[in-house]
Protein backbone atom coordinates (compact mmCIF):
# COMPACT_ATOMS: atom_id res chain seq x y z
CA UNK A 1 0.00 0.00 0.00
CA UNK A 2 2.82 2.49 0.68
CA UNK A 3 3.79 2.55 -2.86
CA UNK A 4 1.01 3.43 -4.16
CA UNK A 5 0.29 6.41 -1.79
CA UNK A 6 3.50 7.31 -2.72
CA UNK A 7 2.60 7.39 -6.16
CA UNK A 8 -0.71 8.88 -5.68
CA UNK A 9 1.05 11.77 -4.03
CA UNK A 10 2.90 11.97 -6.94
CA UNK A 11 0.56 12.90 -9.42
CA UNK A 12 -1.62 14.63 -7.23
CA UNK A 13 1.43 16.99 -6.98
CA UNK A 14 1.57 17.24 -10.29
CA UNK A 15 -1.66 18.03 -11.47
CA UNK A 16 -2.00 20.61 -8.74
CA UNK A 17 1.30 21.97 -10.80
CA UNK A 18 -0.60 21.59 -13.61
CA UNK A 19 -4.14 23.29 -13.02
CA UNK A 20 -1.93 26.11 -11.09
CA UNK A 21 -0.17 26.42 -13.87
CA UNK A 22 -3.35 26.48 -16.59
CA UNK A 23 -4.96 28.99 -14.64
CA UNK A 24 -1.85 31.54 -14.21
CA UNK A 25 -2.10 31.32 -18.33
CA UNK A 26 -5.40 31.72 -18.39
CA UNK A 27 -5.20 35.02 -16.39
CA UNK A 28 -2.52 36.51 -17.84
CA UNK A 29 -4.59 35.56 -21.50
CA UNK A 30 -7.57 37.52 -20.24
CA UNK A 31 -4.56 40.53 -18.78
CA UNK A 32 -3.24 41.00 -21.80
CA UNK A 33 -6.56 41.13 -24.07
CA UNK A 34 -8.82 42.49 -21.78
CA UNK A 35 -11.31 45.41 -23.69
CA UNK A 36 -9.78 48.83 -23.79
CA UNK A 37 -11.47 50.87 -20.58
CA UNK A 38 -14.47 52.52 -21.20
CA UNK A 39 -14.97 56.46 -20.94
CA UNK A 40 -17.39 58.59 -19.11
CA UNK A 41 -18.34 61.55 -20.62
CA UNK A 42 -18.24 64.20 -18.56
CA UNK A 43 -18.55 67.85 -20.23
CA UNK A 44 -18.59 70.05 -17.49
CA UNK A 45 -15.29 68.58 -15.80
CA UNK A 46 -12.97 71.22 -17.78
CA UNK A 47 -15.12 74.26 -17.06
CA UNK A 48 -15.73 73.33 -12.78
CA UNK A 49 -12.17 71.96 -12.19
CA UNK A 50 -12.86 69.01 -11.27
CA UNK A 51 -10.79 65.76 -12.60
CA UNK A 52 -11.47 64.00 -15.62
CA UNK A 53 -13.42 61.11 -15.26
CA UNK A 54 -10.59 58.68 -16.54
CA UNK A 55 -10.07 55.33 -16.09
CA UNK A 56 -8.54 54.07 -13.42
CA UNK A 57 -6.03 52.09 -15.88
CA UNK A 58 -4.45 54.92 -17.85
CA UNK A 59 -3.20 56.79 -14.36
CA UNK A 60 -2.12 54.05 -11.81
CA UNK A 61 1.07 52.12 -12.21
CA UNK A 62 -0.44 49.28 -9.98
CA UNK A 63 -3.00 48.91 -13.17
CA UNK A 64 -0.09 48.57 -16.16
CA UNK A 65 -0.60 45.81 -17.85
CA UNK A 66 2.84 44.83 -17.45
CA UNK A 67 2.20 44.85 -13.34
CA UNK A 68 -1.03 42.97 -13.76
CA UNK A 69 0.60 39.94 -15.57
CA UNK A 70 4.05 40.63 -12.66
CA UNK A 71 1.39 40.30 -9.89
CA UNK A 72 -0.38 37.14 -11.31
CA UNK A 73 2.84 35.46 -12.05
CA UNK A 74 3.99 36.19 -8.35
CA UNK A 75 0.53 34.93 -6.76
CA UNK A 76 0.84 31.57 -9.28
CA UNK A 77 4.62 31.09 -7.86
CA UNK A 78 3.22 31.49 -4.46
CA UNK A 79 0.64 28.97 -5.28
CA UNK A 80 3.44 26.49 -6.23
CA UNK A 81 5.48 26.90 -3.12
CA UNK A 82 8.18 28.93 -5.55
CA UNK A 83 10.45 31.29 -3.64
CA UNK A 84 11.69 34.67 -5.65
CA UNK A 85 14.64 33.27 -7.11
CA UNK A 86 15.79 36.75 -8.27
CA UNK A 87 17.55 39.62 -6.82
CA UNK A 88 19.65 38.01 -4.44
CA UNK A 89 21.95 40.36 -2.44
CA UNK A 90 25.69 38.68 -3.51
CA UNK A 91 27.80 39.86 -0.37
CA UNK A 92 31.42 39.84 -2.28
CA UNK A 93 33.06 39.56 -4.83
CA UNK A 94 30.87 36.90 -7.34
CA UNK A 95 33.40 34.67 -8.88
CA UNK A 96 33.89 30.76 -8.69
CA UNK A 97 31.80 31.02 -4.99
CA UNK A 98 29.99 33.68 -3.87
CA UNK A 99 27.97 34.69 -0.70
CA UNK A 100 24.22 35.65 -0.40
CA UNK A 101 22.83 35.77 3.23
CA UNK A 102 26.00 35.05 4.78
CA UNK A 103 26.20 31.66 3.29
CA UNK A 104 28.59 30.48 0.68
CA UNK A 105 27.47 29.26 -2.49
CA UNK A 106 29.14 27.62 -5.71
CA UNK A 107 28.26 30.28 -8.19
CA UNK A 108 27.43 30.10 -11.96
CA UNK A 109 25.21 33.21 -11.96
CA UNK A 110 27.82 35.88 -13.10
CA UNK A 111 29.73 36.73 -16.54
CA UNK A 112 32.87 36.74 -14.56
CA UNK A 113 34.04 34.79 -17.41
CA UNK A 114 37.80 35.50 -16.86
CA UNK A 115 38.39 36.02 -13.07
CA UNK A 116 38.89 39.62 -13.43
CA UNK A 117 36.35 41.30 -11.34
CA UNK A 118 38.02 41.09 -8.38
CA UNK A 119 41.47 41.13 -9.47
CA UNK A 120 44.17 43.26 -7.68
CA UNK A 121 45.34 44.95 -11.33
CA UNK A 122 41.80 46.27 -12.47
CA UNK A 123 40.88 47.12 -8.70
CA UNK A 124 44.30 49.53 -8.98
CA UNK A 125 43.27 50.78 -12.02
CA UNK A 126 40.00 52.17 -11.31
CA UNK A 127 41.36 53.25 -7.66
CA UNK A 128 43.90 55.26 -9.76
CA UNK A 129 41.92 56.57 -11.97
CA UNK A 130 39.65 57.99 -8.94
CA UNK A 131 42.35 59.74 -7.92
CA UNK A 132 43.37 61.35 -11.10
CA UNK A 133 39.74 62.00 -12.82
CA UNK A 134 37.11 62.01 -9.83
CA UNK A 135 34.09 59.65 -10.28
CA UNK A 136 32.28 60.83 -13.04
CA UNK A 137 32.99 63.28 -15.75
CA UNK A 138 30.55 65.09 -15.47
CA UNK A 139 29.61 65.69 -18.81
CA UNK A 140 29.25 64.36 -22.66
CA UNK A 141 31.86 63.51 -23.90
CA UNK A 142 31.93 65.79 -27.29
CA UNK A 143 31.52 68.55 -24.86
CA UNK A 144 33.61 68.31 -21.58
CA UNK A 145 33.73 65.25 -20.69
CA UNK A 146 36.61 63.27 -22.61
CA UNK A 147 39.52 62.02 -20.55
CA UNK A 148 42.60 59.97 -21.97
CA UNK A 149 41.37 57.15 -20.24
CA UNK A 150 38.46 56.71 -23.02
CA UNK A 151 40.74 56.90 -25.76
CA UNK A 152 43.08 54.20 -24.21
CA UNK A 153 40.27 52.40 -23.85
CA UNK A 154 39.40 52.54 -27.13
CA UNK A 155 42.43 52.17 -28.91
CA UNK A 156 43.27 48.95 -26.96
CA UNK A 157 39.70 47.26 -28.36
CA UNK A 158 40.10 48.20 -31.72
CA UNK A 159 43.87 46.81 -31.58
CA UNK A 160 42.54 43.61 -30.14
CA UNK A 161 39.69 43.49 -32.91
CA UNK A 162 42.21 44.78 -35.78
CA UNK A 163 40.53 47.41 -36.61
CA UNK A 164 40.91 51.09 -37.21
CA UNK A 165 38.78 52.93 -34.33
CA UNK A 166 36.40 52.11 -31.46
CA UNK A 167 33.70 53.93 -29.78
CA UNK A 168 32.72 52.65 -25.83
CA UNK A 169 29.44 53.40 -24.50
CA UNK A 170 27.98 53.78 -20.67
CA UNK A 171 25.67 50.70 -21.46
CA UNK A 172 25.80 47.52 -23.32
CA UNK A 173 22.17 47.83 -24.02
CA UNK A 174 22.09 51.39 -25.49
CA UNK A 175 25.00 50.77 -27.35
CA UNK A 176 22.93 48.49 -29.52
CA UNK A 177 19.84 50.48 -28.89
CA UNK A 178 21.63 53.86 -30.00
CA UNK A 179 23.67 52.22 -32.49
CA UNK A 180 21.15 50.05 -34.75
CA UNK A 181 18.48 52.86 -33.90
CA UNK A 182 20.56 55.89 -35.48
CA UNK A 183 22.76 54.12 -38.33
CA UNK A 184 19.25 52.75 -39.87
CA UNK A 185 15.30 53.90 -41.53
CA UNK A 186 12.20 53.22 -42.77
CA UNK A 187 14.20 52.51 -45.72
CA UNK A 188 16.57 49.83 -44.71
CA UNK A 189 16.21 45.97 -44.03
CA UNK A 190 17.30 44.12 -40.61
CA UNK A 191 17.72 40.58 -40.48
CA UNK A 192 18.29 38.84 -37.42
CA UNK A 193 18.87 35.98 -35.94
CA UNK A 194 15.35 34.57 -34.16
CA UNK A 195 17.30 34.60 -30.66
CA UNK A 196 18.97 37.94 -31.11
CA UNK A 197 18.95 40.13 -27.67
CA UNK A 198 16.54 42.35 -26.92
CA UNK A 199 18.65 45.34 -26.98
CA UNK A 200 19.25 44.84 -30.64
CA UNK A 201 15.61 44.09 -31.55
CA UNK A 202 14.63 47.43 -29.22
CA UNK A 203 17.16 49.00 -32.11
CA UNK A 204 15.63 47.61 -34.74
CA UNK A 205 12.11 49.18 -33.15
CA UNK A 206 13.71 52.39 -32.61
CA UNK A 207 15.44 52.43 -36.31
CA UNK A 208 11.66 52.16 -37.97
CA UNK A 209 13.27 49.28 -40.33
CA UNK A 210 11.38 46.73 -41.78
CA UNK A 211 12.82 43.59 -39.46
CA UNK A 212 13.39 39.78 -40.51
CA UNK A 213 14.03 36.79 -38.04
CA UNK A 214 15.63 34.26 -39.37
CA UNK A 215 15.94 30.78 -37.93
CA UNK A 216 18.49 30.28 -35.40
CA UNK A 217 22.12 30.03 -37.09
CA UNK A 218 20.52 29.33 -40.51
CA UNK A 219 22.76 30.83 -43.14
CA UNK A 220 20.63 29.60 -45.79
CA UNK A 221 17.53 31.40 -44.91
CA UNK A 222 19.46 34.74 -44.86
CA UNK A 223 20.64 33.99 -48.37
CA UNK A 224 16.53 33.32 -49.43
CA UNK A 225 15.58 36.32 -48.45
CA UNK A 226 18.21 38.93 -49.62
CA UNK A 227 18.13 36.70 -53.30
CA UNK A 228 14.02 37.61 -53.19
CA UNK A 229 14.17 40.94 -51.51
CA UNK A 230 17.71 43.29 -51.39
CA UNK A 231 16.73 45.45 -54.23
CA UNK A 232 13.42 46.63 -52.16
CA UNK A 233 15.88 48.17 -49.94
CA UNK A 234 18.63 50.68 -49.38
CA UNK A 235 20.78 49.64 -46.34
CA UNK A 236 20.15 45.97 -45.21
CA UNK A 237 21.81 44.80 -41.68
CA UNK A 238 22.45 41.43 -40.54
CA UNK A 239 22.40 41.00 -36.97
CA UNK A 240 24.19 37.91 -34.85
CA UNK A 241 25.78 37.38 -31.51
CA UNK A 242 29.23 35.43 -31.23
CA UNK A 243 27.93 32.91 -28.44
CA UNK A 244 24.24 33.25 -27.88
CA UNK A 245 23.38 33.94 -24.00
CA UNK A 246 20.67 31.61 -24.00
CA UNK A 247 21.88 28.57 -25.65
CA UNK A 248 25.93 28.72 -25.54
CA UNK A 249 26.43 28.10 -29.10
CA UNK A 250 27.59 30.06 -32.02
CA UNK A 251 26.98 30.78 -35.63
CA UNK A 252 28.82 30.13 -38.67
CA UNK A 253 30.50 33.32 -39.35
CA UNK A 254 32.75 32.36 -42.76
CA UNK A 255 29.20 31.74 -44.45
CA UNK A 256 27.57 34.98 -42.79
CA UNK A 257 30.79 36.82 -44.25
CA UNK A 258 30.33 35.48 -47.75
CA UNK A 259 26.52 36.01 -48.33
CA UNK A 260 27.42 40.00 -46.47
CA UNK A 261 29.61 40.44 -49.37
CA UNK A 262 27.57 38.85 -52.28
CA UNK A 263 24.53 41.02 -51.76
CA UNK A 264 26.19 43.71 -50.32
CA UNK A 265 24.68 43.97 -47.17
CA UNK A 266 26.16 45.10 -43.43
CA UNK A 267 26.94 42.53 -40.83
CA UNK A 268 27.22 43.09 -36.81
CA UNK A 269 28.37 40.94 -34.32
CA UNK A 270 27.60 41.26 -30.88
CA UNK A 271 30.63 39.40 -29.21
CA UNK A 272 28.99 40.47 -25.26
CA UNK A 273 29.23 36.54 -24.43
CA UNK A 274 32.30 35.46 -27.04
CA UNK A 275 35.13 37.94 -26.07
CA UNK A 276 37.32 36.83 -24.21
CA UNK A 277 35.32 33.23 -24.11
CA UNK A 278 36.56 31.78 -27.80
CA UNK A 279 40.07 31.78 -29.53
CA UNK A 280 42.93 30.70 -28.16
CA UNK A 281 43.60 34.52 -26.81
CA UNK A 282 39.98 35.14 -26.05
CA UNK A 283 40.01 37.16 -29.25
CA UNK A 284 36.38 36.04 -29.65
CA UNK A 285 34.61 34.74 -32.85
CA UNK A 286 36.32 36.36 -35.20
CA UNK A 287 40.09 34.41 -33.48
CA UNK A 288 37.91 31.24 -33.30
CA UNK A 289 37.42 30.90 -37.25
CA UNK A 290 40.58 33.16 -37.98
CA UNK A 291 39.00 36.41 -40.36
CA UNK A 292 39.73 39.19 -40.60
CA UNK A 293 38.29 42.34 -38.28
CA UNK A 294 37.62 44.09 -41.42
CA UNK A 295 35.29 41.39 -42.69
CA UNK A 296 32.44 42.44 -40.39
CA UNK A 297 31.28 45.82 -40.48
CA UNK A 298 29.87 46.73 -36.93
CA UNK A 299 31.42 44.76 -33.77
CA UNK A 300 29.40 44.90 -30.56
CA UNK A 301 30.41 44.02 -27.32
CA UNK A 302 29.96 44.75 -23.42
CA UNK A 303 32.60 45.43 -20.53
CA UNK A 304 30.43 43.79 -18.10
CA UNK A 305 31.97 40.22 -18.76
CA UNK A 306 34.93 39.40 -19.44
CA UNK A 307 36.13 43.10 -19.19
CA UNK A 308 35.24 43.10 -15.60
CA UNK A 309 33.21 46.81 -15.91
CA UNK A 310 29.94 47.85 -17.18
CA UNK A 311 29.26 49.51 -20.57
CA UNK A 312 29.17 48.29 -24.40
CA UNK A 313 31.21 49.00 -27.40
CA UNK A 314 31.39 49.43 -31.39
CA UNK A 315 34.44 48.99 -32.97
CA UNK A 316 34.90 49.26 -37.07
CA UNK A 317 36.18 51.63 -39.51
CA UNK A 318 36.87 55.04 -38.72
CA UNK A 319 33.94 56.55 -40.83
CA UNK A 320 31.57 54.24 -38.57
CA UNK A 321 32.80 55.24 -35.38
CA UNK A 322 33.03 59.28 -36.01
CA UNK A 323 29.62 59.10 -37.16
CA UNK A 324 27.97 57.20 -34.08
CA UNK A 325 30.62 60.12 -31.73
CA UNK A 326 29.30 62.80 -33.27
CA UNK A 327 25.40 61.82 -33.81
CA UNK A 328 24.15 58.46 -32.05
CA UNK A 329 21.71 60.01 -29.40
CA UNK A 330 22.98 57.37 -26.70
CA UNK A 331 26.23 58.63 -27.23
CA UNK A 332 25.79 62.53 -27.75
CA UNK A 333 23.03 62.88 -25.21
CA UNK A 334 25.28 60.59 -22.57
CA UNK A 335 27.44 61.54 -19.51
CA UNK A 336 30.99 59.95 -20.74
CA UNK A 337 31.90 56.88 -19.49
CA UNK A 338 33.07 57.01 -15.68
CA UNK A 339 36.86 57.45 -15.34
CA UNK A 340 37.15 53.81 -12.97
CA UNK A 341 34.80 52.23 -15.48
CA UNK A 342 36.93 52.67 -18.31
CA UNK A 343 39.86 52.29 -16.37
CA UNK A 344 39.06 49.02 -15.23
CA UNK A 345 38.07 47.48 -18.70
CA UNK A 346 41.37 48.61 -20.00
CA UNK A 347 43.06 46.64 -17.33
CA UNK A 348 41.44 43.50 -17.89
CA UNK A 349 41.97 44.17 -20.94
CA UNK A 350 45.50 44.22 -20.96
CA UNK A 351 45.73 41.52 -18.49
CA UNK A 352 42.99 38.90 -20.94
CA UNK A 353 46.04 39.50 -23.72
CA UNK A 354 49.18 38.95 -21.01
CA UNK A 355 47.02 35.86 -19.60
CA UNK A 356 45.94 33.73 -22.33
CA UNK A 357 45.81 30.52 -19.83
CA UNK A 358 42.87 31.90 -17.94
CA UNK A 359 41.18 32.03 -21.44
CA UNK A 360 42.48 28.14 -22.14
CA UNK A 361 40.66 27.11 -18.09
CA UNK A 362 37.49 28.68 -18.97
CA UNK A 363 37.18 26.66 -22.40
CA UNK A 364 38.24 23.45 -20.60
CA UNK A 365 35.58 23.94 -17.61
CA UNK A 366 33.34 24.56 -19.88
CA UNK A 367 33.66 21.79 -22.26
CA UNK A 368 34.18 19.38 -19.31
CA UNK A 369 30.63 20.69 -17.74
CA UNK A 370 29.06 20.10 -21.02
CA UNK A 371 30.50 16.28 -21.41
CA UNK A 372 29.35 15.43 -18.14
CA UNK A 373 26.23 17.22 -18.64
CA UNK A 374 25.83 15.16 -21.62
CA UNK A 375 27.17 11.92 -19.85
CA UNK A 376 24.16 12.26 -17.33
CA UNK A 377 21.12 12.50 -19.66
CA UNK A 378 20.79 16.70 -18.87
CA UNK A 379 19.14 18.17 -22.21
CA UNK A 380 21.90 20.72 -22.85
CA UNK A 381 20.57 21.85 -25.86
CA UNK A 382 22.78 23.16 -28.86
CA UNK A 383 25.29 24.23 -26.36
CA UNK A 384 29.08 23.83 -27.63
CA UNK A 385 30.60 24.08 -23.56
CA UNK A 386 31.77 28.08 -24.44
CA UNK A 387 30.87 29.10 -20.92
CA UNK A 388 27.01 29.20 -20.97
CA UNK A 389 25.20 25.47 -20.74
CA UNK A 390 21.81 25.51 -20.11
CA UNK A 391 19.51 22.70 -18.38
CA UNK A 392 16.12 22.47 -20.28
CA UNK A 393 14.14 21.57 -18.16
CA UNK A 394 10.95 22.43 -20.59
CA UNK A 395 8.44 23.82 -18.01
CA UNK A 396 8.75 27.44 -15.95
CA UNK A 397 7.61 25.66 -12.95
CA UNK A 398 9.84 22.96 -13.45
CA UNK A 399 12.43 25.07 -14.07
CA UNK A 400 12.05 27.33 -10.70
CA UNK A 401 11.79 24.06 -8.48
CA UNK A 402 14.96 22.88 -9.83
CA UNK A 403 16.66 26.19 -9.08
CA UNK A 404 15.63 26.09 -5.63
CA UNK A 405 16.44 22.89 -4.82
CA UNK A 406 20.10 23.45 -6.23
CA UNK A 407 20.22 26.82 -3.89
CA UNK A 408 18.68 24.25 -0.87
CA UNK A 409 22.17 22.49 -1.57
CA UNK A 410 24.59 25.48 -1.73
CA UNK A 411 24.45 26.10 -5.19
CA UNK A 412 23.53 29.57 -7.36
CA UNK A 413 21.87 29.52 -10.67
CA UNK A 414 19.02 30.98 -11.90
CA UNK A 415 15.87 29.69 -14.34
CA UNK A 416 15.36 31.08 -16.91
CA UNK A 417 11.32 31.01 -17.83
CA UNK A 418 8.80 32.04 -19.38
CA UNK A 419 8.33 34.72 -21.28
CA UNK A 420 11.44 35.06 -21.50
CA UNK A 421 12.26 31.71 -23.25
CA UNK A 422 9.43 29.41 -24.62
CA UNK A 423 7.22 27.60 -22.14
CA UNK A 424 8.49 24.45 -23.82
CA UNK A 425 12.51 25.46 -23.56
CA UNK A 426 12.44 27.24 -19.68
CA UNK A 427 15.95 25.89 -18.34
CA UNK A 428 18.86 26.64 -16.14
CA UNK A 429 21.41 28.70 -17.41
CA UNK A 430 24.88 27.72 -15.92
CA UNK A 431 27.69 30.08 -16.78
CA UNK A 432 31.24 28.95 -15.86
CA UNK A 433 34.27 30.24 -15.42
CA UNK A 434 37.91 29.80 -15.15
CA UNK A 435 38.09 30.49 -11.19
CA UNK A 436 35.69 27.01 -10.70
CA UNK A 437 37.24 24.12 -9.82
CA UNK A 438 36.89 20.52 -11.60
CA UNK A 439 35.41 19.46 -8.46
CA UNK A 440 32.71 21.93 -8.19
CA UNK A 441 32.19 21.35 -11.85
CA UNK A 442 31.88 17.02 -11.29
CA UNK A 443 29.50 17.95 -8.19
CA UNK A 444 27.35 20.16 -8.84
CA UNK A 445 26.30 17.86 -12.58
CA UNK A 446 25.70 15.06 -10.31
CA UNK A 447 23.25 17.06 -7.66
CA UNK A 448 21.60 18.59 -11.04
CA UNK A 449 21.12 14.84 -12.26
CA UNK A 450 19.96 13.71 -9.03
CA UNK A 451 17.49 16.81 -8.34
CA UNK A 452 16.07 16.42 -11.71
CA UNK A 453 15.42 12.88 -11.18
CA UNK A 454 13.97 13.89 -8.30
CA UNK A 455 11.17 16.17 -9.65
Amino acid sequence: MTPRRKGLAGISTQLKDQLIRQVMERRMRRAADAPPARWQEDATAERSGRPFAVPEQYWRFSLHPGFQQLRIMREGAAALGLANPYFHAHEGIAGGVTRIEGREFVNFSSYNYLGLCGDPRVGAAAKEAIERYGTSVSASRLVSGERPVHRELERGIAEAYGVEDCIVFVSGHATNVSTIGYLFGPKDLVLHDALIHNSALQGIELSGAQRRAFAHNDWSAVEEILARERRRFERVLIVLEGVYSMEGDYPDLPRFIEIKRRYRAFLMVDEAHSFGVMGARGLGVREHFGVQGKDVDIWMGTLSKTLASCGGFIAGERALVENLKFAAPGFLYSVGMSPPVAAAAAAALQCMLAEPERVRQVQERGREFLQRARQAGINTGTSTGYAIVPAVTGSSVKAARLAQALYRRGINVQPIVFPAVQENSARLRFFLSCLHTQEQIRNTVAVLAEELDAL
